[in-house]
């Protein structure tokens, strides 16, 4: 008797095609961006950029929480944009910082509190039933 393959979201080829495309995109722009921009820019709004990501990340995290206690279907894709956001924080709050006084704080940050952190959300979005049985409260 043959196994059957778990029923799957059938994703229109329209969508490939336009992922891949952006994908082939973003080489060349890369590289103009490499070359193009540069390696210093002061910018007016720095400050709102970072509290308005961090209220995103607030949100991230709330919304990841409560599908977590709720153990609701949302769970992975609230988890993989949360994990997602942390790689970003610890890769801008580095980059950001190297050669300044605050860089040590940043990796500091990065390798014991955002990456860790983005290694649970990973764990919950590989194994997200495991995740659920284990650490959310059945009603």
């Amino acid at each position: 008797m043959e196994a059957q393959e778990p029923d799957r979201f059938r994703i229109p080829r329209w969508v490939a095609m336009l992922l891949t495309l952006t994908a082939l995109g973003l080489l060349p722009w890369t590289l103009w961006l490499t070359f193009t921009l540069p390696s210093r820019h002061v910018t007016e709004h720095y400050d709102i950029a970072w509290v308005v990501f961090d209220c995103g990340l607030f949100c991230a995290f709330a919304a990841t929480a409560w599908a977590a206690v709720r153990g609701s279907d949302w769970l992975v894709p609230f988890a993989a944009v949360t994990g997602t956001m942390l790689v970003c924080d610890a890769w801008f709050d580095v980059a950001t910082s190297i050669g300044s006084g605050d860089a040590m704080e940043a990796v500091l940050e990065a390798v014991f509190a955002e990456l860790p952190l983005a290694v649970v959300c990973a764990l919950i979005v590989y194994d997200a039933e495991r995740f659920m049985i284990r650490f959310t409260r059945r009603t």
